[in-house]
C-alpha cells in the first residue's frame, strides 16, 4: 500500500509552521531562483551532505548548525534571487498580448515542427561533414529502424539514453547517430558515422 504524506502534514507532525506566502509570490521567487541559481551547492552548500553530517533532532538545532558552517549563504542566495526578481519585474513591463501571442505561436507551431523535423537536420549536417548527399527514409525503411541515409549508409537516429539499451540495437541494420536535447538545441554524436 502506498500513502502520500503531503508537505503540510510533514510540517504539522514536526511542529514546523507552514509559511503563508502571498498568491503567486512563491512561484515567482522559485522561477527567479532557477534563473539566478541562488540555492546551488556553490552558494548554500551541498545540502544532501550537510543534512547527513547534522546530528541534531530539532529545526532550531539544524538552523544554528548550518549557519555556523555557512554564515553568509542565506544572504548570498537572497542577493542573487532579489537581483533576478528585479530583472523579472523589468521583463513584466515588456509583456503584452501581442508578445504572448508570438510566444504561443513559436511554441505551438515552430517548436513542434522543429521537434518533428530535427532528424532531417542531423542527417543534413552529417552529410555536409562527409561531403555526401542525404535523404529521409521511406515508410518501409523506417519500419526497419532506418531514419535516413547519408550517401548510401543507412542511419538510425536515437537519443543518447538509447546507448544504455544496447541489447535493442541488434535489430537495427544501420549506423546510429546519437543526440541529446539541450536547452538551446541538440548535441549530436556522429562517432559511428564519421569513423
Amino acid at each position: 500500500m502506498k500513502i502520500k504524506i503531503k508537505d503540510e502534514e510533514i510540517r504539522k507532525h514536526l511542529n514546523i509552521e507552514t509559511p503563508d506566502f502571498p498568491k503567486y509570490t512563491s512561484q515567482i521567487i522559485n522561477l527567479a531562483n532557477q534563473n539566478a541559481q541562488g540555492t546551488r551547492p556553490k552558494v548554500v552548500g551541498q545540502m544532501s551532505e550537510l543534512i547527513q553530517q547534522f546530528k541534531g533532532r530539532k529545526l532550531s538545532e539544524w538552523e544554528a548548525w548550518y549557519i555556523k558552517r555557512n554564515p553568509d549563504a542565506i544572504k548570498k542566495a537572497t542577493q542573487k534571487i532579489i537581483e533576478m526578481v528585479e530583472n523579472l519585474k523589468k521583463a513584466m513591463i515588456e509583456i503584452d498580448e501581442p508578445l504572448i501571442e508570438h510566444w504561443v505561436k513559436d511554441l505551438v507551431i515552430v517548436k513542434t515542427f522543429l521537434g518533428l523535423r530535427f532528424q532531417e537536420v542531423i542527417l543534413k549536417k552529417g552529410a555536409e561533414i562527409k561531403n555526401l548527399t542525404y535523404r529521409l527514409s521511406s515508410i518501409e525503411e523506417e519500419a526497419r529502424g532506418v531514419d535516413g541515409f547519408i550517401g548510401d549508409l543507412p542511419i538510425s537516429i536515437k537519443p543518447s539514453t538509447y546507448k544504455v539499451k544496447a541489447s535493442l540495437r541488434e535489430n537495427i541494420q544501420a549506423k546510429i547517430i546519437y543526440y541529446e536535447k539541450k536547452k538551446d538545441g541538440i548535441e549530436v554524436d556522429y562517432g559511428e558515422v564519421l569513423d
